[in-house]
Order: C-alpha cells, then structure tokens, then sequence
C-alpha cells in the first residue's frame, strides 16, 4: 500500500524515526496482509500512507479544516502543522504497543440501528451484567460499532439484533478499543504524548472525542489524550467539517472507506479518495477538507 511512497521525503524522514523507535516499518510495508495487520504495525503503516500522500496533494487546494478516524487524527494534526512528521511516527508506534498490549476486550460492527438505540442496549447490558460496552465508533449513519468485554460486546450485540439492528458483524481485533478497557494504555501513553511539542494547529483540527474543530495546542493534545478510551463520533466530525465551510471531503489514505461514509453522512458534499500520488495530481484547488 506504500507503492511509490518510500522514496519521498517526507517517507525518508518517518522511515528513519520508526527504525529509531525499533521497527523496520519499510520491511513491514513490503510484507503481506499478516505482517502489516497486527495493532502495532498497522497503525504506524497507515500514518505512514497518509502522511506521504498528503504531501503529494496540490499547494493550491484551500483546506478549511483536517480531521482523521482514530489514528488518522494523528495524520490529521501533521497536515494541520501541529505535528512534525518524525514526531507523529514516535507517537504512533507507542500508542499502537500500548493498545496491542490490551488484550481484553473485543469489538463489533453493527448495521441498521440508530446511535441512540446502540447506547441504550449497551447502558442496558451494563445495567443488568455489570460487563463493560459502549458505542465505539460512530462511523455513518446505521453503521457503528460496539467495543468492551467479549460478553459484554456478545450480549450487546444479540439484544441489538431485537431492537432493529439488521447485522452483528464481530471485528478481528485484538482488544477493545476507544472503549473504558484502554485506560491502562492511555495512562501509559500519556507520558509520551506530554513529553511530545505540539504545535498550534492550521488549519484546524476536527476532532474524534466531540466532533469539535480546535485552534490550539493544548487543546489538540487533551483531545489526543481522551481519544483512546473515547468513542470516535465520525458522524460529528464530518458534519462539522461541512459546516466549517467545506464542499469537496478528500479521504487521503490506501482505501475508500471514509469517502463512503462521508457520501451518507455529507450526501451533498463531493467525497474523493486519494490513494496513489496520480490521484493526488488530480485533485483541483476547489474547497477541500481532508
């Protein structure tokens, strides 16, 4: 997913610090789906991705505001200036161990029911079980995605399944994320993101734990902090995006994903993907937001 990338100065730079912090992220590039889909490895592979393409894109485009799903805030605040590209890597690569350590927990997809109905199942099961599960992502509407304890998560998603949702898809995952069971994790990763310059950003940045854009450093770093235990309310973050002024919404990355949810949360807004540097030439200078 990296074809083209690697000899890019920004890839120079990022490649140098990910072998400085111990991984050979250039060798797990060019390995296969295994090699690249373990939590630690996988986030780091796709700030990478991003980060490289976003430099390709045209100087020209106006860029109203960035934003990012989970570890893409990460490439989000790089391209908002927050963040040097070697220090974002740094970041990454110990919050994926920290995350890749928590290994209770899991995940599932469910399809077809309201973000409000989803919280009232989970707040039910927590009620009545004592397991922990929430409302992980809010990914479009009718797509979202639960995380806690493997019964909590099984629990949730079977009561789900009566209330209206259509699908429980479960997600190979190693842990449960953006849920209360990585606390552990974000304590440990706090130490690393204080000891990390942030600077303010600009454009802003749309952020995951409240779909708020923010201006400034502090800011941008507490939002960081709470991003892992936090559930990522993408729905807000592209709705704000388009409030703050954007008509075209460019998924900068190796796939499409975020360009099909933002067409159903945004119908109005044009939503591109940019995963190649051709792509990237393509783009014209009207009205975007990464």
């Amino acid at each position: 997913m990296a074809d083209g990338l690697t000899t890019l100065p920004i890839a120079v730079e990022m490649l140098h610090a990910a072998k400085s912090s111990g991984l050979d992220l250039e060798a797990a590039l060019m390995g296969d789906d295994e090699h690249l889909r373990p939590t630690e490895i996988a986030q780091p592979a796709l700030l990478f991705v991003e980060c490289t393409l976003r430099s390709t894109l045209p100087d020209d485009l106006d860029v109203v505001a960035v934003a990012g799903h989970s570890v893409g805030e990460y490439a989000a605040a790089v391209a908002a200036h927050a963040l040097q590209p070697a220090a974002a890597m740094r970041l990454v690569i110990e919050r994926g161990r920290a995350m890749a350590a928590m290994r209770e927990g899991t995940m599932c997809a469910l399809i077809g029911i309201d973000v409000d109905v989803a919280t009232a199942v989970c707040d039910e099961v927590k009620r009545e079980s004592g397991e922990i599960v929430v409302v992980a992502n809010h990914n479009a509407p009718g797509q979202l995605v639960i995380s806690g304890s493997t019964s909590g998560v099984d629990a949730a998603a079977k009561l789900a399944l009566t209330r209206g949702a259509r699908r429980a898809i479960p997600l190979n995952v190693s842990g449960a994320f953006h849920s209360p069971l990585m606390a552990a994790a974000a304590q440990q990763f706090d130490a690393v993101l204080d000891s990390t310059t942030l600077s303010d950003p600009n454009p802003p940045v749309v952020c995951n734990v409240d779909g708020r854009d923010v201006h400034t450093a502090d800011d941008l770093r507490e939002r960081l902090r709470a991003q892992l235990t936090s559930p990522v309310r993408w729905i807000d973050c592209v709705r704000r995006l388009v409030e703050l002024g954007a008509e075209t919404l460019v998924e900068v990355g190796p796939g499409s994903v975020l360009s099909g949810l933002a067409r159903r949360i945004a119908p109005d807004a044009r939503a591109v993907s940019v995963n190649t540097p051709d792509a990237a030439a393509r783009l014209d200078g009207a009205g975007v937001a990464g």
